[in-house]
């Protein structure tokens, strides 16, 4: 695992197309922006989709069906 130390206002780039902004530090608290393409899903990681288990509620549809099986053949479960 990398880590980086990052003030207010900083940013990390991940690749060519994903930029990582802190936004706020407030005591333990950090907000951050994150600047990615609309076929990049980013999600916290206690909403991460388990393969197992069904896709999250939380999700649109639109956000779900790449997270279903066959759905890039047209399939549906």
């Amino acid at each position: 695992m990398l880590v980086l130390s990052r003030r207010e206002h900083e940013r990390i780039r991940l690749g060519d197309s994903i930029v990582v902004t802190v936004v706020q530090i407030a005591g333990d608290r950090v907000r951050l922006g994150i600047e990615a393409p609309p076929n990049v899903l980013v999600l916290r990681d206690e909403l991460k989709p388990h393969r197992e288990s069904k896709p999250c509620p939380e999700l649109e549809p639109h956000q779900q069906s790449h997270l279903l099986p066959g759905a890039s053949q047209g399939q549906s479960s």
